[in-house]
Order: structure tokens, then C-alpha cells, then sequence
């Protein structure tokens, strides 16, 4: 069993387009890091699939809080944590490290989109009168 459900109950989050997106992100990060060098091992590689696990990982702990403000709070790190490897795969080509990766990078982006849709959704929700 793969532990995409518990019980007969889907969590929210894996409903979520940009959680399942954000996941895909998470594999090909793992694979594209995997080539960086053997000294990068505790450097690049590390804070890069740090990075990635942060983005599912805080969508699916915002979508099981109560608030929307928690959950907001949580997709703002996720977002963060976007831009962050974002920058760290900047830094990788710019070193000569990996190679450019189309797929990687429009998954990135899609991604970060859903994101920023989403949070301003829940923006708009929180900020409307009771």
C-alpha cells in the first residue's frame, strides 16, 4: 500500500494540483541532483533536495490546518522554498554543475503558479467580511 489514503478518507492536499506537481518537482530534483559531484554531496545537493521535500511538505501541513491564516502561513514557505531552488539550480549551471533541463524548469514554474493562484484565492477568502 502506498499510503495515499488513510482508511476511505483522501486528505485534502492530495487533491491538490499543485501538491501532486510539487511531488513530481521532488523526483526530478532528487534525479537531476544526483549528478552534481560526489563534493557537493553535504552542499548543493542537500540544501537543493531540502528545498524540494519543503514544497509538498508544506502544502499538505497548511491544507490539514484549521485557519487560513495557518494555511496561508505554510504556502508561504512552500513559495519560498521555490524560489530557493529556483536558485540553487541557477547556481548549479552557472558552476557547470548540471545542465539546463526544460522539464525541470517548467515544472518549477507551473508549480510556483498553482502556488501563487492558490494563495491568492485563500487571500481573498480571508480577507472577506463574516
Amino acid at each position: 500500500m502506498r499510503g495515499e489514503t488513510s482508511g476511505s478518507v483522501t486528505r485534502k492536499h492530495r487533491r491538490l494540483d499543485v501538491w501532486k506537481d510539487a511531488v513530481d518537482l521532488v523526483e526530478l530534483v532528487y534525479r537531476t541532483s544526483a549528478s552534481l559531484p560526489a563534493e557537493e554531496r553535504y552542499g548543493l545537493c542537500s540544501q537543493l533536495r531540502r528545498a524540494a521535500i519543503s514544497v509538498p511538505t508544506n502544502i499538505a501541513e497548511g491544507s490539514a490546518r484549521r485557519s487560513t491564516r495557518d494555511c496561508l502561513r505554510f504556502l508561504d514557505i512552500a513559495r519560498g522554498s521555490l524560489v530557493e531552488i529556483e536558485t540553487l539550480l541557477v547556481i548549479a549551471r552557472r558552476l557547470g554543475m548540471i545542465e539546463g533541463d526544460r522539464n525541470l524548469d517548467e515544472l518549477t514554474e507551473r508549480t510556483f503558479a498553482r502556488l501563487s493562484a492558490l494563495i491568492r484565492s485563500l487571500s481573498r477568502k480571508d480577507h472577506q467580511p463574516q
